[in-house]
C-alpha cells in the first residue's frame, strides 16, 4: 500500500507515540494499513481489541481497547459495535463471542492458537470429573469454549487465588496451567489437582537467566507472570498478571525493570513509561505474532474468519465466566 502525504499526516501522532518502539524505516509499511483499518472500523461500526502481547503498531496504532483477554471481552460487550475484531488468539475470540453473542466476532488468523488452550479438551475435563466426583473445576480463562462449558468457574491469573478460596472447599481441579496451579497452591490451603499444560513462552524462562541479568543490571526489578516456572517466580521481585505487571511499572517507576513475559508487552508498556529502562529477555509468542496489520485489514474488509458456536455451547460456557465476574477480579 502507498504511503501518501495524507497518510503520513494522519498517522504522525501515532508514530510519535511509538517512535521508540518502531524504527522509522518500518513506518511507511505500517502506516497505510493503520490508516485504512482506522477508517474502515468507523465505517463498519467495529471495535478492535488488542491483547498486551500484540506488537506496538497494532496495540497503539489501531486498537480501541488494549488489555488482557478477559478485560477485552468485557469492554467489547459494553459497546454498541456490530463487529469485534480480536487481535489475539482463538480462545480469546471465543471468550469475546461468549460475552457478546449477538455481535460478529472476527479473528484475523484462525490458526492463532495457544499451547495452554490446546493442552486440554472438554472430554478431558469430563474424565477428570469422573475421576474426582464432586470436586469443583476451576479453569483458567486461557481455555476453549469447549472446556469452559465443562467448568464450574473460570479464573484469570489475577484472581485465581481469590476464585479458589471463594469456593470454600478443601480440594479443586485447576486447569490447565501446571505452573499457575503451583503458584495458586503456594498461596492457599486448598488442595490443587492440576493438569500438565504450560505456556510455551513462559516455560522457557529460568532462574539462571534472571540471576545473570541481575548481576549485569544492579538494582533492577524483576517482575514475573505466574505462568512461569516456580524457580523463576522465586527469583523475581513481584509476580502478577499482565494487568498487575503493568500497574507495578506504572506506580513504582523502577529505574530498570525486566518483565518476565512475552517480549512485545515490554515494548507496549515502555511507550507509556518512557522514564523506565526495560531489559528484554525476548521470548515471542508465535501464535500472537500471526496477527498482522494486513491480516487485520483483510479480515475487517471482507468480514472473514468469524467465530461461530452453537447457542448451547455459548450458554454453557458463558456461565463459568459470569460466575467468575460475580466474584470479581
Amino acid at each position: 500500500m502507498e504511503f501518501t502525504a495524507e497518510i503520513r499526516k494522519a498517522t504522525e501522532p501515532i508514530y510519535q507515540k511509538i517512535s521508540k518502539a518502531v524504527p522509522e524505516i518500518e513506518w511507511p509499511s505500517h502506516a497505510p494499513y493503520i490508516y485504512e483499518i482506522n477508517r474502515l472500523k468507523k465505517e463498519k461500526n467495529a471495535v478492535i481489541l488488542a491483547h498486551n502481547y500484540q506488537t506496538p503498531e497494532i496495540y497503539h496504532g489501531i486498537s480501541d481497547f488494549s488489555a488482557d483477554s478477559l478485560a477485552l471481552a468485557v469492554e467489547a460487550s459494553k459497546t454498541k459495535a456490530n463487529i469485534i475484531v480480536m487481535c489475539g488468539v482463538h480462545f480469546m475470540a471465543e471468550t469475546a463471542k461468549l460475552m457478546s453473542p449477538n455481535k460478529k466476532v472476527l479473528l484475523p488468523d484462525m490458526s492463532a492458537g495457544c499451547s495452554l488452550s490446546s493442552s486440554i479438551t472438554g472430554e478431558d475435563v469430563r474424565n477428570l470429573k469422573k475421576k474426582y466426583p464432586g470436586v469443583p473445576v476451576v479453569s483458567y480463562v486461557n481455555t476453549s469454549a469447549d472446556v469452559k462449558s465443562e467448568t464450574d468457574i473460570c479464573c484469570t491469573s489475577a484472581n485465581a487465588v481469590k476464585i479458589v478460596n471463594s469456593l470454600d472447599v478443601k480440594k479443586v481441579i485447576f486447569l490447565p496451567d501446571d505452573y499457575l496451579a503451583k503458584y495458586v497452591a503456594s498461596q492457599t490451603d486448598v488442595e490443587i489437582i492440576s493438569w500438565k499444560g504450560t505456556c510455551e513462552v513462559h516455560e522457557q524462562f529460568n532462574d539462571f537467566e534472571i540471576n545473570e541479568i541481575r548481576k549485569n543490571n544492579p538494582g533492577i526489578k524483576v517482575i514475573a507472570h505466574p505462568e512461569c516456572p516456580p524457580d523463576v517466580i522465586k527469583a523475581s521481585d513481584f509476580t502478577g498478571s499482565t494487568s498487575g505487571m503493568i500497574k507495578y511499572v506504572k506506580y513504582n517507576q523502577p529505574e530498570k525493570v525486566m518483565m518476565v513475559t512475552e517480549c512485545s508487552m515490554s515494548d507496549n508498556v515502555q511507550v507509556d513509561n518512557p522514564n523506565v529502562k526495560f531489559i528484554r529477555p525476548c521470548n515471542l509468542c508465535p501464535h500472537m505474532k500471526k496477527i498482522t496489520l494486513p491480516k487485520i485489514l483483510d479480515c475487517l474488509r471482507n468480514e472473514t474468519n468469524e467465530i461461530l458456536m452453537s447457542n448451547e455451547t455459548i450458554e454453557k460456557a458463558k456461565k463459568s465466566v459470569e460466575r467468575m465476574a460475580e466474584i470479581g477480579r
